[in-house]
């Protein structure tokens, strides 16, 4: 005959008794009534499972989804509980139950990393503030009165609000607000600057220019700071404009070779 479930119950209304239950589950072997059995279980403890997801509402969960990983928790409480250990079930699901919710929200509802400390400064920052706004009416709380109120540090509370705002991201295809023509966050973001390399090599190399003789730093100068041809350069040096080609390839090539075994 199919256990029955007792119908007296714990100190909570949502406790029922299953010890029977268990102590049947432990000596059936895996099987179809063993499958049944168990779902009874289950089921007669989902309104328990049920109450502590609702512990956890307003923290950007859904509270159907809270109430899965709940009775996920629950099944688990189920399969590992040991009726031999002399422990009411209620004493090891009820953790088992919450360590699952927490480990849901650590896994999958962070999208930017935060450390625990700034997790549980986030929490008391929340909970005071919930708090504060029954008796502050018409505004925000300030930081000060959080501080006070949850005995914090102003820099801690300040932490705790970055961390409100770390719990879920952006975006980047995200419109911005105000926007009328599909101007995103990333349209905004910056991108690499090419003039960038420019200045680096600029560095790399003027103590390399800065040793040259002076005619040959005056060429360089004209050539690629002045913009002047190598003909211009000439005329004004008094040399031929192969002579000034043939100073400015020998002052690049021996810059760039110094520049370069300086890396090595």
């Amino acid at each position: 005959m199919p256990t029955r479930l007792s119908t007296k119950h714990h100190p909570h209304d949502d406790a029922p008794d299953t010890a029977d239950a268990f102590r049947r589950l432990a000596t059936l072997p895996p099987g179809p009534q063993r499958d049944a059995l168990r779902e009874r279980v289950v089921e007669a403890w989902l309104p328990m499972a049920d109450r502590l997801a609702g512990r956890f509402r307003n923290r950007g969960e859904s509270s159907e989804d809270l109430r899965q990983v709940a009775a996920l928790g629950l099944v688990k409480a189920v399969d590992r509980y040991d009726p031999e250990l002399g422990n009411a079930f209620e004493s090891y699901a009820v953790p088992t139950i919450t360590g699952e919710i927490k480990r849901h929200f650590r896994d999958h509802m962070w999208t930017l990393h935060v450390p625990r400390r700034v997790q549980e400064l986030r929490n008391r920052v929340r909970f005071a503030a919930q708090d504060l706004t029954q008796t502050v009416s018409g505004r925000r709380p300030t930081v000060a009165e959080i501080a006070e109120h949850a005995d914090m540090s102003e820099e801690d509370v300040l932490a705790g609000m970055e961390a409100l705002e770390s719990f879920s991201a952006l975006s980047l295809d995200a419109e911005l607000p105000g926007s009328e023509d599909g101007y995103s966050l990333g349209d905004a973001l910056g991108s690499l600057d090419p003039a960038l390399d420019t200045v680096v090599d600029r560095e790399a190399v003027a103590p390399r220019l800065a040793a040259l003789p002076e005619r040959e730093r005056a060429i360089l100068y004209m050539r690629f700071f002045g913009d002047m041809t190598q003909s211009r350069i000439a005329e004004q040096l008094g040399i031929s404009q192969m002579h000034v080609s043939r100073l400015i390839s020998r002052c690049c090539s021996r810059v760039r070779e110094q520049v370069l075994n300086e890396a090595v």
